[in-house]
């Protein structure tokens, strides 16, 4: 069976949250604090541990998203070189947040992440259209994670 391309789009990999001074101030004082309580506890792995994820995070939010290149096809959805297959699915569901519209993927495996994949709303019907094809929609809501990174602005 060909694998024909049925959609082509372009979206970025996520939302990209702004974040005011008042962020950074507010990790700076969290950052110190929990090193101030290291020093006093003499936990010198953990103070080491602190500064090293606050510098991982610092770097990870000051990256802009990528623009990926998405294929929906027969087989499934393609993103960049990456393939997945409707078979990993159970099912989807279409969030909207702040108007960036996604499709969430639910894997079949236990502890597999869902996936999210955005999409402009011109394509959005088709692309429902294709994933309702093979796959049920169900109602999807942000897991803990999705509210946490939403919350904190990564």
């Amino acid at each position: 069976m060909a694998n024909k391309t049925i959609v082509n789009w372009e979206a970025r990999e996520y939302i990209e949250y702004k974040k005011n001074a008042g962020w950074y101030f507010g990790l700076a004082i969290i950052v110190i604090g929990l090193c101030v309580l290291a020093f006093f506890l003499q936990e010198w792995v953990f103070m080491a541990l602190v500064v090293v994820a606050a510098i991982a995070l610092l770097t990870y939010t000051s990256r802009k998203p990528r623009m990926l290149h998405y294929s929906l096809s027969e087989k499934g959805l393609s993103e960049g070189n990456n393939l997945y297959t409707f078979d990993q699915f159970r099912s989807f569901g279409v969030m909207n947040e702040s108007n960036h519209y996604s499709i969430v993927l639910v894997p079949k495996k236990r502890f597999s992440p869902r996936v999210r994949v955005y999409f402009p709303e011109s394509e959005g019907e088709q692309i429902v259209d294709m994933f309702g094809a093979r796959l049920p929609m169900e109602p999807v809501k942000d897991d803990l994670l999705d509210k946490l990174v939403r919350f904190l602005r990564i």
